[in-house]
């Protein structure tokens, strides 16, 4: 079986390069599985929809996930938890960065993201996409095909 991920057009170019190797979602049925491959998508369920990387990348893990986020703080993301470990500050930026918001990437690109760091970034995205406050969901990583 065969699972596709839509992303927003600021992200295709990450993607499609292999500097984005992952991916936050919602729970849902079902998520890719390690071992499968993964469809990666633009515009997904619209007429612009396009693929953003062929052959098909493989899932390397898919780990449950939490985002704490508070409109206090200045940067929105409070904390991470991956697989039931919390991220330290140093390694919230470096996931930040990992899953597409790193200020020389992105910046310019998408809307509201002028952030001086990738947390602040990632925090703008989650404000304007997500409500404040706890978000479970699963973390879903990639390999390219013969890397």
């Amino acid at each position: 079986m065969m699972v596709a991920y839509s992303f927003k057009p600021f992200f295709e170019p990450q993607v499609a390069t292999g500097i984005k190797l992952q991916t936050v979602r919602s729970q849902r049925r079902r998520h890719a599985r390690p071992g499968e491959a993964v469809q990666l998508y633009v515009g997904l369920r619209t007429r612009f929809c396009r693929k953003i990387v062929d052959p098909d990348p493989i899932c390397t893990d898919t780990l449950p996930i939490v985002i704490e986020t508070s409109s206090l703080i200045e940067s929105i993301i409070a904390a991470i938890d991956i697989n039931g470990r919390q991220l330290h500050r140093d390694e919230i930026e470096e996931f930040a960065r990992a899953d597409g918001f790193a200020p020389e990437r992105i910046n310019g690109l998408a809307l509201d993201m002028f952030g001086k760091t990738a947390r602040d970034n990632m925090g703008a995205f989650w404000k304007a996409n997500h409500a404040i406050g706890r978000f479970s969901g699963e973390l879903i990583k990639w390999t390219p095909r013969g890397a």
